[in-house]
């Protein structure tokens, strides 16, 4: 064999090696089990519901210095909502335009998350959430899907210097759809199709210090959903156009964390019928969170949310008064007290519980409550949930 054919498989074999070593794999599963008083959440839960399981698997490999290819498949059951049914949660190319201690420039394209807020990227890993569900006046469950990702691109870029960092993010693409999203935006399963009308937009702004003690950032999203009725449909075609904001800000120190989120949701129906009384409505939400570390494995968690269907009737006693008592004041509003544990006997494997007090029903599902009359107003939640990840 020549001097030229060893040193050719020397490279080959040494660029083989490098390719293999930027492979990553991980995956986790969490199991919840819940209890609540009354009103369904997550399946059964006034008889204790086994139906919250996530199972997810993630993998990277970097094919250059400047491009990543990342995607994860999740399989997630939650009651009513969601049947455990494997998804394409993310799968995207990952390229870096610019690279340097000073300035990041890159795009993602293919299905990539949106950058909403301070948990919805990450909002799948039970490990990144600071409670078994994350505040639900904020990250309504009800209809994650359509905010959690969209198929399309990414330009994202970040500066840093000696103010800290500021970074922004901009996607644009088409929202995932499902059952979720037409029970909570059209109040019901109608047999006609709710379909996105034209792209979704997101984007954010982000600053945080030097240390990254402190975060504060804006974000948003643009939504039209066109609704196509079948026939004998007493619905008529119409459009739902929604805007979706939030303002976040998180200070992080040794031993705490505090959290604090307001989100603001104009939506608006055009046409439909006279099934929908309201054409405009505003919803609103926020909550104040603080968790504690008394060891490094072991966490405190306290949070209280208050979220609202019409910022003009906080109560809901307007739009009872419209429906004629069919629904009840309590299902357009939602006050949540929670109280929680987060311990870590490994690195691996996570023990948390939860309790929390409510007041309302905003935040449930009408798809797993669809008996308004049978929700009641003043109810409790108690959540354990044990979670491995690898």
């Amino acid at each position: 064999m020549s001097v030229a054919t060893c040193l050719l498989f020397s490279g080959a074999t040494t660029a083989a090696d490098s390719f293999w070593s930027t492979i990553q794999l991980h995956g986790f599963a969490a199991q919840s089990v819940i209890k609540t008083s009354d009103n369904r959440f997550f399946g059964d839960s006034p008889d204790t519901s086994f139906d919250s399981t996530e199972i997810g698997v993630n993998a990277s490999v970097r094919l250059d210095p400047k491009v990543l290819v990342a995607g994860q498949v999740l399989a997630r059951r939650a009651g009513d909502m969601y049947d455990g049914t494997p998804s394409l949660d993310y799968a995207l190319t990952d390229i870096a335009l610019i690279a340097s201690p000073e300035r990041i420039l890159g795009i993602r394209l293919g299905r990539v998350k949106n950058p909403l807020g301070l948990y919805n990227e990450t909002r799948d890993v039970p490990f990144t959430r600071p409670g078994i569900f994350l505040p639900q006046v904020i990250y309504y469950d009800k209809v994650r899907n359509i905010v959690l990702s969209s198929d399309g691109a990414a330009v994202y870029g970040s500066l840093y210097n000696d103010l800290g960092e500021f970074s922004v993010t901009l996607v644009g693409g088409w929202p995932v759809l499902d059952d979720n999203v037409q029970w909570t935006y059209l109040g019901g399963d109608f047999p006609g199709t709710l379909r996105p009308n034209g792209s979704v937009w997101t984007g954010s702004l982000w600053y945080a210090t030097v240390t990254e003690q402190l975060r504060f950032g804006l974000s948003g999203a643009l939504a039209s959903l066109r609704y196509a009725p079948h026939q004998n449909d007493i619905l008529g075609p119409g459009q739902t156009d929604i805007v979706y904001g939030i303002a976040s800000l998180q200070y992080s120190a040794r031993r705490f964390t505090l959290s604090a989120e307001y989100g603001l949701e104009p939506v608006r129906w055009r046409r439909y019928g006279p099934l929908l009384p309201r054409q405009k409505v505003t919803s609103e939400g926020y909550y104040l969170q603080g968790t504690y570390r008394i060891r490094s494995n072991l966490e405190l968690m306290a949070c209280y949310e208050e979220g609202v269907a019409d910022s003009d009737d906080r109560d809901g006693s307007e739009f009872a008064g419209v429906t004629g008592g069919l629904v009840p004041a309590h299902a357009m509003f939602s006050k949540i007290a929670t109280v929680g544990l987060r311990w870590d006997p490994t690195p691996n494997l996570m023990l948390r519980a939860q309790y929390q007090w409510n007041q309302g029903t905003l935040v449930l599902s009408q798809l797993e409550n669809p008996d308004f009359p049978r929700q009641r107003e003043y109810w409790t939640l108690l959540a354990l949930q044990v979670a491995f990840r690898f």
